[in-house]
């Protein structure tokens, strides 16, 4: 007889714990993972998401931020003497809505200044040719057509249209007619203002000296903490400009106040132009007076002019001019030649060309420079450049030195015998070398009686012609100014790989990745049923 032992599923079997089947389902899912289809997934889904984070930290941290090239413009500076053309380039991107402008090229037109066209003004555009050849091989040609060219045109073109309004637009006409024929995007032929030129010329001098932009320790472009701007002395031949930040508010003498933005920056300037009172105006004007106090009209004898120096003027070279026309003599003749010695006094010289300001109009008045225009005190460092550097170069003197230096060597050059200027000038220019001794003159009573500077001071002043291979003219602060309307462009992003094939890559793993985690999820279900 047999016997039949059972047991009930439910009975705890002995010696086995309560948790039994929860223990044995998870190593049940375990041995279903260790399984190789399992082991495979797993080692794709890893590979697939060390990918994934390979691909975005490379396209990310590897990025090249390609800027948008570089852009060109040109600036004539038509002045009253002379036109010279200047080539200016900055980046595509710009800094604070100002570009950041560099001097790539400059080219001085042969002849006189565009106002010496007066009575032929298709004769203009033969002077440029020579220039804008040159201009045109330092532009690369893809860009001749986006360059833009401006013309602006100074004292002289101001007297001119003063003096004869129609003349001066033909001249403005001729040269617009010759430029639309050129590849670059001509803007406009302009006479500017005096303020404007005096502004424009202490944008200049402070921009190249890193008054209002520099690069600090992170090789970007910052505004300068804590430096003070400099003043700017401009001598041209028809007109000089005086522009510095002053320490008083404008008072009586708001006219001559002018707010300048730059690079998100607003600088609050006192600035004035002085017509007739260029080099060469200036001198015209006394050589006029000399007419008036001589007893022989047909011989005058120049303190100013070497010892030994004779030349011949003609009337019109003297009075033709609209700052000597209330000088010119009842029996004016424009071919009437004037027989001119030089006697080399400069004492003498000094003393006559006190005669061409009107100091006594300004009384002992702290805020009146001469002629009765309003100045507030002068503050701070000066640039003095055009006239003012070549006439100190001319004494061997730049940079920036004493009142006694420059009086000494005023004194040494002045006494030199017109045969001597030959060895004593490094660049030998017969209308210019006559009329140093006077220029030097003229800017001793100018900037010490006129704006007045004193022996203390006058160390402050640094004659300059240019920093950094850029000239300083009012040319560059025009350009800079010009830039806040040339609209910026964005910089380029390039990328390790291309856009769709960035993409593509990151879907392909991305799914992959996908498959193989739902199907790991999978196999740990099934394992628990």
């Amino acid at each position: 007889m047999f016997t039949v032992l059972s047991r009930q599923p439910c009975q705890q079997p002995v010696g086995v714990p309560v948790s039994w089947k929860s223990q044995a389902l998870p190593q049940r899912g375990f041995k279903a993972l260790s399984r190789t289809p399992a082991v495979v997934a797993l080692v794709v889904l890893l590979i697939s998401v060390a990918v994934l984070m390979a691909i975005m930290l490379i396209q990310i941290n590897q990025k090249e931020v390609l800027g948008p090239g570089l852009k060109y413009g040109i600036v004539f500076d038509a002045g009253s003497s002379r036109t010279t053309v200047y080539v200016y380039q900055w980046p595509a991107e710009k800094e604070n809505n100002t570009g950041v402008v560099n001097q790539t090229y400059r080219c001085s037109v042969k002849g006189s200044g565009i106002s010496s066209y007066r009575n032929n003004p298709q004769a203009v555009p033969r002077a440029f040719e020579d220039c804008m050849q040159r201009v045109k091989e330092k532009i690369p040609a893809d860009l001749h057509k986006s360059t833009p060219a401006h013309l602006g045109a100074t004292a002289g073109m101001r007297l001119l249209r003063l003096q004869n309004e129609s003349a001066a637009r033909e001249v403005l006409a001729s040269i617009q007619t010759y430029f639309e024929s050129q590849p670059f995007d001509f803007r406009g032929a302009e006479i500017i203002s005096g303020q404007e030129e005096g502004v424009y010329g202490w944008i200049t001098a402070n921009y190249l000296m890193g008054n209002v932009l520099e690069k600090n320790v992170w090789n970007t472009w910052s505004h300068p903490h804590g430096v003070e701007t400099t003043g700017a002395l401009d001598l041209g031949g028809a007109s000089t400009q005086i522009s510095f930040a002053p320490e008083e508010e404008a008072g009586h003498g708001a006219n001559s106040t002018v707010q300048v933005s730059l690079y998100g920056y607003t600088y609050t300037l006192y600035t004035h132009s002085f017509q007739c009172y260029g080099r060469d105006e200036a001198e015209k004007r006394f050589l006029a007076r000399l007419f008036q106090n001589s007893t022989d009209k047909g011989k005058l004898v120049n303190p100013c002019y070497p010892r030994d120096y004779v030349t011949n003027l003609t009337m019109e070279h003297i009075f033709g001019s609209l700052c000597t026309e209330g000088l010119r003599p009842a029996n004016y003749n424009p071919g009437y030649k004037i027989s001119l010695e030089g006697t080399g006094d400069p004492t003498l010289c000094r003393k006559k060309v006190y005669s061409l300001f009107d100091f006594q109009v300004c009384s002992d008045r702290e805020d009146c420079s001469f002629d009765g225009i309003y100045q507030p005190k002068v503050k701070g460092t000066f640039v003095a450049f055009s006239g003012f550097y070549y006439t100190a170069n001319a004494l061997n003197l730049t940079g920036s030195f004493s009142l006694d230096a420059f009086n000494t060597s005023v004194w040494d050059f002045c006494l030199h015998s017109w045969s001597q200027l030959h060895l004593v000038l490094p660049k030998f220019d017969e209308v210019y070398a006559r009329s140093y001794c006077f220029s030097a003159h003229y800017i001793y009573h100018l900037l010490i009686y006129g704006y007045k500077f004193s022996r203390q001071t006058w160390p402050k002043i640094h004659f300059k012609k240019e920093v950094e291979k850029s000239s300083i003219a009012w040319s560059l602060g025009y350009m800079l100014n010009l830039t806040n309307m040339i609209p910026a462009e964005s910089p380029l992003i390039q990328l390790p790989m291309q856009p769709q094939v960035f993409a593509g890559m990151m879907f392909f793993f991305a799914g992959v990745a996908l498959l193989c985690l739902v199907f790991l999820i999978y196999l740990c279900v099934m394992s628990r049923l």
